[in-house]
């Protein structure tokens, strides 16, 4: 298969979650008592909410803090945090609706051909890690988009993407824009080997001097913080 071909990738996103606050105190006990598809969770102090239009689960603090896991695009999480603090104010709560906002995005596809993981991670340093001792795919990080993929070698693929400024693309645009460059990344070719070269002298002397003042080579902060 040509690196250069255009695929249409079918990219299904399967859990959006969100976070909002209701600038008010929430009894617990009172939402477990007169609450509708409530688990109480007395020793780590927090309810579970769920809902059946749209599916979603909450996680519900006595701060005020909500976390909607479950659903599968932006709006069907701002509608579904939406319709749980109007069942909040049901209860009798003077919930207002805060601060919501979009913390995580997981999507799943899968590549019309298989990804040899050893190649991959060679010729991919240092974006790509494989450890097939401790988990069978290799984790790709894009630090552009903040975004994490999870390479199997049957061509699943799992991307979770942290929170943007931008809304979230359309499908169309996904299939486009994202899935053809999800072929360019991961297509590796039949005979492709890289030779391993030896660390930049300038560099090894940079971080060993920054060892000895105690500080990161890659971030400049304390090794106790950036650990």
């Amino acid at each position: 298969m040509d690196a250069d071909s255009d695929v249409a990738l079918d990219i299904l996103i399967t859990n959006v979650v969100c976070v909002f606050r209701t600038r008010c105190h929430l009894n617990l006990r009172k939402i477990a008592l007169e609450g509708a598809n409530v688990i109480y969770k007395r020793d780590v102090g927090k309810v579970l909410m769920k809902l059946r239009k749209p599916r979603i689960t909450a996680t519900i603090w006595s701060s005020g803090k909500i976390i909607c896991t479950g659903a599968t695009s932006e709006e069907e999480a701002k509608f579904g945090a939406r319709r749980l603090a109007r069942s909040l104010q049901k209860l009798g709560f003077q919930v207002i609706f805060t601060d919501f906002k979009v913390v995580n995005v997981l999507a799943v596809c899968n590549m019309p051909f298989e990804i040899r993981l050893p190649e991959f991670t060679k010729n991919n340093r240092p974006h790509a890690s494989y450890e097939p001792e401790l988990h069978p795919a290799v984790c790709y990080r894009i630090k552009s988009l903040r975004a994490t993929l999870q390479i199997f070698s049957t061509g699943s693929i799992t991307v979770t993407v942290l929170k943007r400024k931008y809304t979230l693309p359309t499908p169309l645009d996904s299939e486009q824009n994202f899935g053809s460059r999800l072929v360019v990344l991961h297509w590796v070719p039949q005979h492709s080997c890289e030779r391993q070269r030896r660390p930049n002298q300038s560099q090894t002397t940079a971080t060993k001097r920054a060892q000895r003042k105690g500080c990161c080579y890659c971030c400049g902060t304390d090794l106790p913080v950036c650990v």
